[in-house]
């Protein structure tokens, strides 16, 4: 039996949805396929998420990670919203869920923990 692919959606695909792609192949790569996509792209992922995602898990998310947008990956059967502020990418199906995370994007570190931590308990729940 395949694997339910699951999807993250952000805008730019350079923070948070980078971080639930790479916590989700961590923690339940096992059960599930993660992607992550925007609608724009950035020429790289957030440094502050790389360098806590290191620090926090060992995982170097630009190792096996880039910026990409929605056309870039299979058609998910599953597709969560980041929290989009300014309107998500439609993907073929509804949304079947939005965490409407803050962006920690230009704030501390603190910041930046709340957000990964919110996403690895978010995962775990999956």
């Amino acid at each position: 039996m395949s694997k339910k692919k699951i999807a993250f959606i952000c805008v730019h695909n350079s923070c948070r949805s980078q971080i639930a792609e790479s916590l989700g192949k961590h923690l339940a790569g096992d059960k599930f396929e993660f992607y992550s996509a925007g609608i724009e792209t950035k020429p790289q992922i957030n440094q502050d998420a790389v360098r806590l995602m290191k620090k926090l898990y060992e995982i170097d998310m630009e190792q096996s990670q880039y910026s990409k947008t929605i056309d870039k990956i299979p058609v998910p059967d599953i597709v969560i919203s980041m929290g989009c502020d300014v309107g998500c990418p439609f993907m073929g199906k509804a949304l079947d869920d939005n965490w409407e995370l803050p962006d920690p994007t230009g704030k501390s570190d603190k910041h930046f923990i709340q957000v990964i931590e919110e996403i690895t308990r978010k995962i775990k729940a999956l």
